[in-house]
């Protein structure tokens, strides 16, 4: 029996809105993996002897180590903003040509006060990269996919560290920690060509996608932002008090996190013993569960179109594996470890979850800066976080004060996302 033309569009459109996942997507992990794997190669650095090799003191190190997530901090609302005007592609474009050649030079320089400037450049070319991917995203997926696209996004993370912890080892034990550096600066480069080549700010003018899908897309998104609560600007948008209480959730959200990812393989040598190939092996075991989490978390967040109530359990359990860690690591190296890849696991689930309550909560003129917001007080927690937990193992010897510290960040940042009252929607203050 033949099929009518109505449906005949209509499966034409299903058939195109799937492509998105295929075209889109790969194309944003891969960038957010070379973004992190550039700004947390790092720590690895640090492990393998990174202060020894340039004599400079552990507080030197750390500082280096945090010194990035200040020159995040400081472009974050700007890219946002010019983003939003001119399209985020071409921005995102040359943010990666700038950290490719700037996580290289880390293994170049010799000099501290040269190597601690292009770590604070290395942050501000990746302060781009967030906000921007996060707008392109609402360019392309509506609200029922948004916890699944932000997720595949955030996957980066802990997939990225996944295989580095795995690869960085064995490559520092193979040519040196400065030519580690260099070698995995290289690919952002390469790999700038090839995104503004495959990937449009927005489906209007891209080729695999014909008039009747990108005209549903739109209406789609556009129906989405009838129900938004407005917002005429920036500022105005800043008065929510939601959105300054999102601002410091991230940021001790932040302090676990990247207190966790930058010093882990200096814990787990020191506490192990083992070479930095075993500590590389250790280190990825709390980002395999990561990826399983964050897929699930993420799908039942987008099936029940609830936000929060999948954020606040993860963070509180991640902190509670913290403590354990504290409690523990004096005594039993592998205890302890099992407390980190529980607590790994747990502060990485609600990451695409998390992102997707901005655009539920303000129009698209403003969310993408607002999400900048955050996103830069979540880099001023990876500084505090990065430089005190460093910090505190330099100084005591042990790195229990540290797990401390991350442990009660998170617990308050979880404690503030239960608490948080959510934005009614236009529609839902009219019944």
């Amino acid at each position: 029996m033949p099929v009518d033309a109505p449906a005949k569009n209509t499966l034409q459109i299903q058939s195109e809105m799937r492509k998105r996942w295929l075209f889109i997507l790969p194309c944003v992990f891969v960038t957010y993996s070379l973004a992190y794997l550039d700004r947390t190669n790092y720590g690895f650095g640090a492990a393998a002897g990174l202060a020894a090799t340039l004599h400079i003191s552990n507080a030197r190190s750390a500082l280096l180590g945090a010194l990035f997530f200040l020159g995040y901090f400081l472009f974050q609302v700007p890219g946002a903003a010019y983003a939003q005007r001119k399209g985020p592609t071409r921005l995102i474009f040359f943010a990666l040509v700038s950290w490719g050649i700037l996580a290289a030079l880390t293994g170049v320089l010799w000099n501290f006060w040269l190597l601690a400037l292009d770590r604070l450049l290395l942050g501000v070319a990746e302060s781009f990269i967030l906000p921007a991917m996060l707008i392109l995203l609402t360019h392309w997926f509506t609200r029922a996919e948004r916890s699944r696209t932000n997720t595949l996004l955030f996957l980066g993370n802990p997939v990225t560290v996944l295989w580095m912890s795995a690869v960085t080892g064995y490559l520092i034990e193979a040519v040196g920690w400065q030519k580690a550096f260099i070698y995995e600066g290289v690919p952002s480069i390469l790999w700038a060509f090839i995104w503004l080549l495959l990937v449009h700010d927005g489906p209007q003018h891209t080729p695999w996608m014909g008039q009747p899908a990108r005209d549903y897309l739109s209406h789609r998104l556009e129906d989405e932002q009838q129900v938004l609560p407005s917002a005429t600007d920036f500022k105005s948008a800043l008065r929510n008090p939601s959105v300054l209480w999102l601002c410091i959730q991230y940021f001790l959200w932040s302090v676990g996190v990247y207190g966790f990812v930058l010093w882990l393989p200096t814990v787990i040598k020191q506490g192990s013993s083992r070479s930095i190939q075993i500590t590389g092996l250790l280190s990825a075991a709390p980002y395999l569960l990561a990826i399983l989490l964050m897929l699930t978390v993420a799908h039942f967040s987008d099936r029940t179109l609830q936000r929060k109530h999948f954020v606040w359990p993860c963070l509180m359990l991640s902190g509670a594996a913290l403590l354990g860690s504290y409690f523990t690591i004096a005594h039993s190296f592998w205890t302890a470890y099992g407390c980190l890849i529980l607590a790994g696991g747990a502060m990485y689930a609600p990451y695409g979850t998390f992102f997707a309550i901005i655009p539920e909560m303000l129009p698209s003129n403003v969310a993408g800066e607002v999400m900048a917001s955050i996103n830069s007080c979540g880099a001023l927690g990876g500084f505090f976080g990065a430089w005190l937990v460093g910090l505190l193992a330099a100084r005591t010897g042990n790195s229990r004060s540290g797990f401390l510290l991350m442990a009660i960040s998170l617990l308050l940042a979880g404690l503030i996302i239960l608490t948080l009252k959510e934005t009614p929607r236009k529609k839902e203050l009219s019944s």
